[in-house]
């Protein structure tokens, strides 16, 4: 019997019970597949906003009679990761809040959310700060662009230790400076390289002022990328001229990104790490996701009739509870039926940044190794 329901077991609480339950235990409390969550205040309802893709998005709380205490148990599979807050509705009005009883945040460009932690699950070390691993920079760089019609600011990581007399591989990241800011990269790169995991490389952080419209393989995008932003690093910095030295990376609509930008331009990239790709097609009737993904089925109807070889190893990954995941597994015998080397991996989260962190390191060894895992080469 799950904590809750022992509580429970004799009838409604008196306020002590209450007040001792909760401070003997910490919430979402993980017990077994079972998780307990619980509200305490005055209101008319309360529910569980959730992105379990699959699962009704809104679950309600039960009110202990009598009482001011609210809870709802629900099943999770071990090791989940999952983002959500609480809608609490009171005089009529909805409210959406962070849950009070849980600490733990996740921050993205639209604010923070709840995360539940399931049983099993573990923030992992290589993306918290090691004050053993030398740090490397990063610097700033603006490129005009004819292409995307004005100036375009990136940032560039600078691996520890770097040297002019070495030549460096270089991987180009959609949505550069969220991944920085919620994906934890610049620690993420630190760490890996320190540990011998990941090779020295040079990241180019890129974004988009307009990335539903240009990552949506867009032309304009790849040429931009290919014509203008690989020769002005090429002349600034000593940067491996061979394909395999060469990736593109992106999430969600910076997947499609990065996946059409070698395709456009074969031969260029030897290296693409999709996270989460909003690779929808028409072969499941048409597109319900709204007119910002119509190039993107365009596109994938067209790769997936003659998809190529954009590329000579790819790292695909995708949460099991994001509604993109048909799409992301259904992409992964097409790619290696064109020869390509290809490691897919799900996990037990959603459509978030710090999904995508979690798997930097299993994509990153993959495609960039360093002398640790040179021996799985």
């Amino acid at each position: 019997m799950v904590a809750i329901h022992q509580l429970l077991a004799d009838g409604p609480p008196a306020g002590e019970a209450i007040e001792a339950f909760l401070e003997e235990h910490e919430f979402p409390l993980n017990e077994g597949r079972s998780t307990t969550f619980v509200y305490r205040g005055e209101a008319e309802e309360v529910r569980l906003r959730h992105w379990i893709y699959g699962l009704p998005s809104s679950l309600p709380f039960q009110r202990v009679a009598g009482t001011d205490l609210w809870f709802l148990v629900e099943e999770l599979p071990p090791g989940s990761r999952v983002e959500y807050k609480l809608e609490v509705f009171r005089k009529g009005r909805r409210k959406l809040i962070r849950d009070p009883s849980n600490p733990n945040l996740a921050h993205d460009p639209f604010g923070s959310n709840s995360v539940l932690h399931g049983r099993g699950y573990e923030t992992p070390d290589w993306v918290l700060e090691d004050p053993d691993a030398r740090p490397g920079k990063i610097v700033k760089l603006s490129i005009d662009s004819e292409h995307l019609g004005g100036a375009r600011q990136l940032q560039i990581y600078m691996p520890p230790r770097f040297r002019r007399s070495q030549s460096y591989p270089l991987l180009v990241v959609h949505d550069g400076p969220d991944y920085l800011h919620y994906s934890s990269l610049k620690t993420v790169l630190d760490n890996l390289i320190y540990r011998h995991e990941v090779a020295p490389l040079i990241a180019v952080l890129t974004h988009s002022p307009d990335r539903l419209v240009e990552y949506a393989a867009d032309p304009r995008h790849a040429a931009f990328v290919s014509e203008e932003l690989m020769p002005a690093v090429e002349a600034r910095l000593p940067i491996d001229p061979s394909p395999a030295a060469r990736g593109l990376m992106g999430a969600s609509f910076g997947a499609v990104a990065a996946l059409s930008t070698a395709w456009m331009r074969p031969e260029r990239f030897g290296r693409l790490l999709l996270q989460s790709g909003s690779f929808a097609f028409t072969d499941i009737g048409p597109s319900t996701r709204g007119k910002a993904f119509d190039p993107v089925v365009e596109f994938m109807n067209r790769f997936r009739a003659r998809p190529g070889r954009p590329s000579e190893k790819v790292f695909v990954s995708c949460g099991q509870y994001e509604s993109l995941i048909y799409e992301n597994r259904s992409l992964v015998p097409l790619l290696q039926e064109t020869g390509m080397r290809v490691r897919w991996t799900e996990a037990r989260d959603g459509h978030n940044w710090e999904n995508w962190r979690d798997r930097l390191r299993e994509g990153l060894s993959f495609l960039f190794p360093g002398p640790l895992w040179m021996v799985y080469e």
